[in-house]
C-alpha cells in the first residue's frame, strides 16, 4: 500500500470532529498525499490550482491498481461479486450522499458533464425546438453543447448576462434569470458556483419556484460548488445536476455524473434517448423483446458498458472529501482564502475582495488585462495557477500553507508589475 500506515480511513478517525487547523491538516491529512506532494517538491512548485485539477491521494493508485488486477486475475470474473459493479454502485452513493439526492440509483455515472446534459437534453420530446433559459457566464461543457443545439435548431436559448459589476468582477443572480422563465420554458440550466469567478449564484430558491411554476425543470452544473458547499439537490428542489471529481473531489477526469430528481424516474415525463445495454431490464440475460424494456429508477438512465475504471480512480477523493465533511472543509477553506488574499494584499496585488467572502466559492480572483499570460508567467515563478476571463484564479487546497501564500504573493506582485 502506497499509504504505508497512514490509511485514510484510519487518519479521518483520528481527526475526530475537531475543526480543521494547520496542525490537524499537517498531522492526518498531509501523509495521505505524500506522492503529490513530493512531485510538487521535486518540481519546486507551489501547486494553487486545486479549484482545475485536485490533487490525487496515494490511495487512488492503490484503488486503481484494485480495478486492474481485477481485470488480470479474473478476466471476465470482475463483473461479479465484489467487482466493478459493485465499485459503480458504490460510486453512484457516495454522490448521491455529497448531493444530497435521496435514492443512490437517481445518480448516473457520466463521462463527463456534457454527457449529462444532453441525456437530459435528449429526454425531451423532439417535436420542437426545447425553450432553454442559461447565462452567459455557464461553462463549455454546458455552454458550448446549448450552441450546438440551437445552431442545429434543436433549441431556443435565452441567454441572461451578469447583473452587475464589483471591482471588475461580473456577477450574475438567479432572480434575474428568474425573470426570463416563462410559461413554454421547457429548461434552465445554471451554475450554482460560476467558473469564472466563483460567486455563489444566489436567488437559487426564487429561481426553482418560478421555473416549476411555469412547468419547467431546472439543471444545476455543479462542478464548482460538490465539495466546497453543501449542493442540497432535495432540499433546493432541483431536477437534474451535473457535475465531476476532476476539481475537488479529487478523483480526475472522466468520473463525471448526472443526478436525476428521484420523482422522474418513473418515467411518466422524461426518457432519455442517450441510453444503451446496461439501461435494460435484463442487462446480461441477452433476451430480445420488440420494445426497449428499461430496467427500473435510475438504470433506465444509464448507457452501454460503463467505463468502470473511473469509479476506483474518484473512491478516495470521494471518501476523503465525505470523511473529512464539506461543512469543516468551507470552514477552514475560507479562512485559507482570507489568509492569501491578505498576502496578495501585502505584496500589492490588486486581489479582489468581496463584500461577503462566504458568496463565493472555493478559489481567489486577482483581475488582470491579460490573464491567461499572467498566469503563464506565474508558473515561471514556480507558482501553479490558472486563469479565466479578465482574472487570474488562485485555489488554495486544504494542505496550502502561509509559506506557499507568501511565496505566491511574491511572485505575483513580481508579474503585475511587468
Amino acid at each position: 500500500m502506497t499509504e504505508g500506515a497512514f490509511t485514510l480511513e484510519a487518519q479521518i478517525a483520528a481527526l475526530g470532529d475537531r475543526p480543521l487547523d494547520r496542525a490537524a491538516v499537517d498531522r492526518h491529512l498531509r501523509p495521505l498525499f505524500s506522492r503529490a506532494l513530493a512531485a510538487e517538491a521535486e518540481r519546486g512548485e507551489v501547486y494553487l490550482a486545486n479549484h482545475s485539477l485536485g490533487r490525487p491521494l496515494d490511495r487512488t493508485a492503490d484503488d486503481v491498481a484494485r480495478c486492474l488486477a481485477l481485470w488480470f486475475f479474473t478476466m471476465d470474473g470482475a463483473w461479479g461479486e465484489g467487482g466493478w459493479l459493485d465499485e459503480a454502485t458504490a460510486f453512484r452513493a457516495k454522490v448521491a450522499l455529497l448531493l444530497g439526492v435521496r435514492r443512490p440509483d437517481a445518480v448516473v455515472p457520466k463521462v463527463s458533464a456534457g454527457q449529462g446534459l444532453r441525456a437530459v437534453l435528449n429526454a425531451f420530446p423532439q417535436d420542437r425546438p426545447l425553450r432553454v433559459v442559461t447565462t452567459t457566464g455557464e461553462f463549455d461543457s454546458t455552454d458550448f453543447i446549448l450552441k450546438t443545439y440551437a445552431e442545429q435548431g434543436r433549441a431556443r436559448i435565452e441567454w441572461v448576462g451578469p447583473s452587475r459589476v464589483e471591482d471588475g468582477v461580473e456577477l450574475f443572480d438567479g432572480t434575474a434569470v428568474a425573470d426570463r422563465v416563462l410559461s413554454g420554458t421547457d429548461l434552465v440550466v445554471v451554475s450554482q458556483v460560476m467558473f469564472q469567478t466563483g460567486q455563489v449564484l444566489p436567488g437559487v430558491a426564487e429561481l426553482v419556484e418560478r421555473a416549476h411554476r411555469a412547468g419547467a425543470v431546472v439543471l444545476a452544473d455543479t462542478y464548482h460548488s460538490a465539495g466546497v458547499i453543501p449542493v442540497g439537490f432535495d432540499d433546493h428542489g432541483f431536477d437534474f445536476a451535473v457535475g465531476g471529481c476532476y476539481k475537488y473531489l479529487r478523483g480526475g477526469p472522466g468520473a463525471g455524473f448526472l443526478a436525476v430528481d428521484p420523482g422522474h424516474l418513473d418515467g411518466s415525463r422524461f426518457r432519455t434517448l442517450d441510453t444503451g445495454w446496461f439501461a435494460k431490464r435484463d442487462t446480461f440475460g441477452y433476451g430480445r423483446s420488440d420494445r426497449a424494456e428499461l430496467a427500473e429508477g435510475g438504470d433506465a438512465w444509464l448507457e452501454s458498458t460503463p467505463a468502470v475504471v473511473t469509479s476506483y480512480q474518484a473512491s478516495a477523493g470521494l471518501d476523503f472529501t465525505l470523511g473529512v465533511g464539506v461543512a469543516r472543509t468551507r470552514y477552514y477553506a475560507l479562512e485559507l482564502q482570507a489568509g492569501l488574499r491578505e498576502a496578495l494584499g501585502r505584496a500589492g496585488v490588486p486581489v479582489h475582495r468581496p463584500a461577503d467572502p462566504e458568496a463565493f466559492g472555493g478559489f481567489v480572483l486577482v483581475p488582470h488585462p491579460d490573464a491567461p499570460s499572467a498566469a503563464a508567467r506565474m508558473l515561471e515563478y514556480g507558482v501553479n495557477v490558472d486563469a479565466r476571463g479578465g482574472a487570474v484564479r488562485f485555489g488554495p487546497d486544504l494542505l496550502s500553507t502561509p509559506e506557499e501564500f507568501g511565496a505566491a504573493a511574491e511572485a505575483a506582485a513580481q508579474v503585475w508589475r511587468l
